[in-house]
């Protein structure tokens, strides 16, 4: 009896491994919810060292988690990022995407009508950014304004969201708007996002006041949108900042990060902060405008 048990256990011991592995496999197959790992990637994106501090100090203004969950963004997106600057959240944007997504970079050209030494050194000052560190910023794409010059998009208008962050007042400046947001709507596939992001005018604000202060009314983006096919799909206040009061001798631009007073009322403008914002969602409806 005694030495049949080692015989007993040792028969047992393949089906019970079996069993067991068996179950570690079937646990490991389970697939993460679509949104955590979303959540998670964004979060390695947003604390990485590639990050500076002086960026990184505005998140509590610009809330890049929230503001790209609330676009519905995912990592396996083919993403267009309008006229991105310095490059604030192409950081976020493309260690996000370079696993399994595509950004593109819509820029102002280096030369044309659109073009002065402003935007070309930005230009210039970009992609000398990317070329630094091609492990992170190698499959970033950068293209011309406007984005119809991205022809490797496949299938043609086949992008998944289109992102402009602070922008609409400078194409309300230069008169192309409606262009704009022609091609952004051309761009996306049936169902696709045009995440906006801009200073908030007070209601009632005037074109030549939204162009003189860079203050831009919710209602006059949203009729412009929806003009070019666009259907709002969702507002948020992620973005919003009621110590605003939009009055500032020299428009948006008083406030932080640009501080074009220089050191006059400083302190004033640091406590007020970075500017109110809306933050819109719209989609590109589906075949038949559902």
């Amino acid at each position: 009896m005694i030495s049949s048990l080692p015989r007993l256990a040792h028969r047992a011991f393949p089906a019970l491994l079996t069993a067991w592995v068996g179950g570690m496999l079937a646990a490991a197959a389970v697939p993460i919810h679509a949104a955590d790992f979303a959540d998670a990637q964004l979060d390695r994106a947003i604390a990485g060292t590639h990050r500076t501090a002086a960026d990184q100090a505005r998140d509590p203004y610009r809330h890049p988690k929230e503001t790209l969950r609330f676009f519905g963004i995912q990592p396996d997106q083919t993403v267009i990022e309008i006229a991105p600057g310095a490059g604030w959240y192409t950081d976020i944007l493309a260690p996000f995407l370079r696993d399994h997504g595509k950004l593109y970079a819509a820029h102002y050209a280096a030369s044309g009508p659109d073009s002065s030494d402003y935007r070309r050194q930005g230009r210039a000052r970009y992609e000398a950014k990317l070329a630094a560190n091609p492990t992170l910023y190698g499959k970033v794409m950068v293209g011309d304004l406007p984005v119809r010059s991205f022809t490797d998009i496949q299938p043609p208008g086949g992008a998944d969201m289109v992102l402009t962050f602070r922008n609409i007042h400078n194409w309300i400046k230069d008169g192309h708007l409606d262009d704009s947001l022609k091609a952004f709507y051309d761009v996306l596939k049936p169902g696709g996002v045009l995440g906006v992001e801009e200073h908030r005018a007070r209601p009632g604000t005037s074109v030549d006041q939204m162009i003189a202060t860079g203050y831009v009314t919710e209602a006059y983006v949203i009729e412009r949108a929806q003009a070019a096919g666009f259907k709002l799909a969702g507002r948020s206040e992620i973005n919003a900042n009621p110590r605003d009061t939009k009055d500032y001798p020299k428009g948006v631009w008083t406030l932080p990060p640009s501080y074009v007073e220089g050191d006059r009322d400083r302190a004033k403008y640091a406590a007020i902060g970075e500017s109110d914002r809306m933050t819109l969602k719209f989609v590109k409806p589906a075949a038949g405008g559902k």
